[in-house]
């Protein structure tokens, strides 16, 4: 029995599928590129969170919706409030080629769409 109600699933699911609006391909395809790799905030030098974070995206989306635990549905609230914050934060100008922008794709979201 989940710890979640069907509605707050519903909700958290609708909102990550808002939120998220790269494909598991594309996410994947960005994950290898150097300018994925190149932002984001490490606390060993490591992997960036958006990084690690993009990877369990690409995980979520392959998952069943019946098949996902309560910590999947915490990581897709996580999701969606990183990319609501953050997009709140556009710079002016062309987003294109800005860490602003590949850090919110390393997170399933690319605010040019």
């Amino acid at each position: 029995m989940s710890g979640a109600s069907d509605t707050g699933r519903e909700e958290t699911r609708r909102e990550f599928g808002e939120a998220v609006n790269m494909t598991a391909g594309d996410l994947e395809a960005w994950l290898a590129t150097d300018e994925s790799q190149g932002v984001g905030w490490s606390d060993d030098g490591g992997e960036s969170v958006g990084h690690a974070s993009g990877r369990r995206i690409v995980e979520l989306l392959h998952t069943k919706q019946a098949d996902l635990s309560d910590d999947d549905l915490a990581h897709m609230r996580k999701v969606v409030g990183y990319v609501r914050r953050h997009a709140a934060q556009r710079p002016e100008g062309d987003v294109t080629r800005t860490k602003w922008r590949y850090s919110l794709m390393n997170w399933g979201h690319d605010p040019t769409k």
